[in-house]
């Protein structure tokens, strides 16, 4: 898929541009990631990376009707903290941050946000804050949305295992697709693939339709890899950010201006 229109960066105008941007770019596409370890073979900044090339595309795919603001480049990712390179926000100090931006972009005219996160760690906080804003901000409205998980059906095709996830098959793929430079393929390693091979609470943590169990990566993984990004390529990567950027396109385009 490509982009229709250009791309508008927020951080490119100038301040008149930006006055004049609020009546005709109603929505502020904010891209968030994080800084963590994404296993051997891919950069700490795999998830920013992601979610500032989603955001780029859904810019260029509604023509106009958005601008692309300042990214987050740090989210929360206590669960990596055991890898080096990790830097985490706290959970408080990531909404603070959201929280505060946005209510910048208010004082200013913009009425609706969406937050393109390419990081799961961020979804509560996000989740808080648009619960927040319904309050502090009645006439703004919020939205964010994760980027792998928009594609299932183009993850499931990639035949992956029974664990797969972090720094697997399909962050690998969008990463070979997207930023190539970034992935070193002589260095990517298969990680935990079966719940076998889990000690039983990590094992626990994995499975759905129970109580949310929260642990460390380093328990779950000796090199921080969910699945095996051996299997990825570059055109899985392809049609799993299509997927994402076209259902992003098709909701920001049914979002009524007012």
């Amino acid at each position: 898929m490509s982009g229709r229109g250009t791309v508008r960066r927020l951080a490119e105008l100038t301040t008149e541009e930006a006055a004049s941007a609020v009546q005709n770019s109603p929505l502020v596409i904010i891209p968030a990631g994080a800084f963590e370890q994404h296993g051997p073979g891919m950069a700490l900044s795999t998830d920013l990376v992601r979610a500032e090339h989603v955001a780029d595309r859904v810019a260029a795919e509604v023509d106009g009707l958005a601008v692309v603001g300042p990214s987050l480049p740090l989210g929360v990712s206590p669960h990596h903290i055991g890898f080096a390179g990790t830097i985490t926000l706290s959970t408080t100090t990531f909404a603070a941050v959201v929280r505060e931006y946005v209510d910048s972009l208010h004082r200013h005219g913009w009425r609706r946000v969406l937050v393109v996160t390419g990081h799961g760690g961020n979804n509560a906080s996000l989740t808080t804050v648009a619960q927040d804003l319904l309050v502090s901000h009645p006439d703004l409205e919020f939205a964010w949305t994760p980027v792998t998980a928009l594609a299932a059906e183009a993850v499931a095709g990639m035949g992956v295992g029974e664990v797969h996830g972090h720094s697997g098959e399909a962050e690998t793929a969008q990463m070979l697709f997207l930023a190539p430079h970034l992935v070193h393929p002589d260095r990517l390693v298969a990680g935990t693939t079966s719940l076998a091979e889990l000690d039983p609470t990590a094992r626990l943590s994995r499975r759905g339709g129970h109580p949310t169990l929260t642990l460390r990566y380093d328990r779950l993984s000796a090199t921080g890899v969910l699945g095996d990004p051996r299997r990825a390529t570059a055109a899985d990567g392809e049609s799993i950010v299509d997927a994402v950027v076209r259902r992003i396109a098709e909701f920001v385009r049914a979002w009524p201006t007012a």
